[in-house]
């Protein structure tokens, strides 16, 4: 099985830096990693983290498609109950009219009353065909809803549309959920998003997964914080309760140096039926996120991509 691969940047701010300076990088690093190889870019939609910079992921998308020629850029997502369905539709298929087959509209939801997105749902793809049909043709965003359970899965199943299930969020649900896509339509296209931590040697990528454990684990136990500098979990003492929240959360990670993680995306792949993966990594330095993808692409052994004709 030939593996294709996609970025989730979720604009990470850095313990000492600034969300400014995390938005900014998410440009930096999608310019860095598109000539790679990578099918898609996926900027998030996050409101009054500190940990997350992308409050307004129609206007990064905007700025990424004049920053990037080959990959597909999208939103992961898009947190439909907090919009108007028909801005959206407009803003999406506007930005689809002047980078015609490279926009992905991918919606979440959260972000408000779960009970609303189907309604808005259908109120959006509507207003996608009128504007088909108004602005003389052109194909629009490609939809997708995000999910890390069922209930996304199953709308995407029954409207046809790709579904991307959040693996880093809920790895047990995957395989439902993506069972429940293909149970009601065989043609939906389907990504799986993980979250890896990748380095020149095991050693260093296991590093770097301690230290977004240790972040990821205070989040849970309420602590809203920046990512922590590198090398700050060998030095942390860590409490019994983060510790069994590290525990909980490694099971939702791939670590390991370039041809570990190719096995371990490899498998993941094949236990799903899935034929891309989703890269998401939470590092605080930019250098070592653009190295991830490196590796990556050398790992797999990437190459460009014509993005109007890998859809």
């Amino acid at each position: 099985m030939t593996l294709t691969l996609s970025v989730l940047d979720q604009s990470p701010v850095a313990a000492g830096a600034d969300a400014a300076r995390a938005v900014r990088d998410t440009v930096r690093l999608a310019r860095a990693v598109d000539p790679l190889g990578y099918r898609r870019y996926w900027v998030a939609e996050h409101h009054g983290s500190a940990s997350f910079a992308g409050t307004s992921p129609a206007v990064q998308a905007a700025v990424l498609l004049q920053h990037t020629a080959q990959m597909r850029i999208g939103t992961g997502g898009v947190l439909l109950p907090r919009h108007d369905p028909v801005q959206v539709a407009e803003t999406f298929h506007l930005l689809a009219d002047l980078h015609p087959g490279r926009v992905d509209l991918g919606l979440g939801r959260a972000g408000g009353p779960a009970y609303t997105f189907p309604g808005k749902l259908e109120l959006l793809r509507d207003s996608l065909a009128r504007l088909r049909g108004a602005r003389g043709g052109g194909t629009g965003p490609g939809v997708w809803l995000l999910g890390s359970g069922t209930t996304a899965a199953e709308l995407a199943g029954q409207h046809g549309i790709g579904y991307c299930a959040g693996h880093f969020l809920n790895p047990a649900a995957s395989g439902p959920a993506l069972a429940g896509v293909r149970a009601v339509s065989s043609a939906a296209p389907l990504i799986l998003a993980v979250r890896v931590f990748v380095a020149a040697t095991s050693e260093r990528a296991q590093a770097q997964a301690a230290d977004y454990l240790l972040w990821r684990s205070r989040k849970d136990l309420g602590a809203q914080e920046p990512l922590p500098r590198s090398g700050h979990a060998a030095q942390h003492r860590w409490s019994a309760a983060e510790c069994e929240r590290a525990a909980q959360n490694r099971r939702a990670i791939v670590v390991g140096d370039p041809s570990e993680v190719r096995t371990q995306l490899t498998a993941l792949a094949a236990r799903h039926g899935v034929e891309e993966i989703m890269v998401n990594t939470l590092l605080p330095d930019l250098g070592e996120r653009v190295r991830t993808y490196e590796l990556l692409a050398a790992a797999f052994d990437l190459r460009p991509v014509d993005a109007i004709a890998a859809t």
